[in-house]
């Protein structure tokens, strides 16, 4: 298991890729969660997705995408500030390079691998370190995000607490917050150890093509 960061100028290289990503979005944020999400038949897609952002992708032996997120600069229009601002709680929405924003975060259960640490899967542990990583290679300092209450459970389980911006909020079926999550070598060197991975989590999307 390995996670690749895929750019706008390699989404021709790898358009299996990508679609496996938007099936995966779809079962999860639509079939499995029912959220109030456009749907193209078989894929999730979004306004999001146009702006040229930059997605990890999780990828099993059997180069099947087991899990993603989104990354967008907070420099330009964000989930946070132009769909969610009432998560803000009066708050501006951060518009700063040295800080990001994720979406879409989401996993395949049935392929994430076996619990590693505190009851969390090999796949959640190595997306999350991805998101580290590529936080040290954009020179960023924090990831700002929309997500709920499960998956803050989760972060805090991973030892990669989210600091909450405003109380949670009902958004459908769920409790939705924002927050920041903070660029911390020391919670990325746990992740490593616990998913046994000795160096960096992210490889080179070309490194694909040689192990085919």
């Amino acid at each position: 298991m390995y996670v690749i960061a895929l750019s706008c100028s390699r989404f021709g290289q790898h358009l299996d890729l990508l679609k496996a990503m938007f099936r995966l979005r779809r079962r999860v944020f639509k079939d499995r969660l029912d959220w109030n999400v456009s749907v193209s038949g078989e894929f999730e897609l979004d306004i999001y997705d146009v702006l040229k952002p930059v997605y990890l992708l999780c990828i099993s032996e059997e180069r099947n995408v087991v899990g993603s997120v989104r990354l967008l600069p907070t420099t330009g229009p964000t989930m946070l500030a132009d769909t969610f601002p009432s998560l803000l709680g009066g708050r501006p929405a951060p518009r700063n390079e040295k800080v990001l924003e994720s979406s879409r975060y989401c996993i395949d259960a049935n392929q994430a691998g076996e619990l590693v640490r505190n009851g969390l899967n090999r796949a959640t542990l190595m997306l999350f370190a991805a998101m580290i990583e590529y936080l040290q290679i954009a020179n960023a300092e924090a990831i700002v995000t929309v997500t709920d209450t499960r998956l803050e459970r989760i972060l805090r389980r991973a030892g990669w607490p989210l600091e909450r911006m405003a109380a949670p909020h009902p958004l459908g079926s769920s409790m939705a917050l924002a927050g920041f999550l903070h660029r911390c070598d020391e919670a990325l060197a746990a992740m490593r150890r616990s998913a046994g991975v000795e160096g960096p989590v992210l490889v080179d999307p070309d490194w694909l093509g040689r192990v085919r």
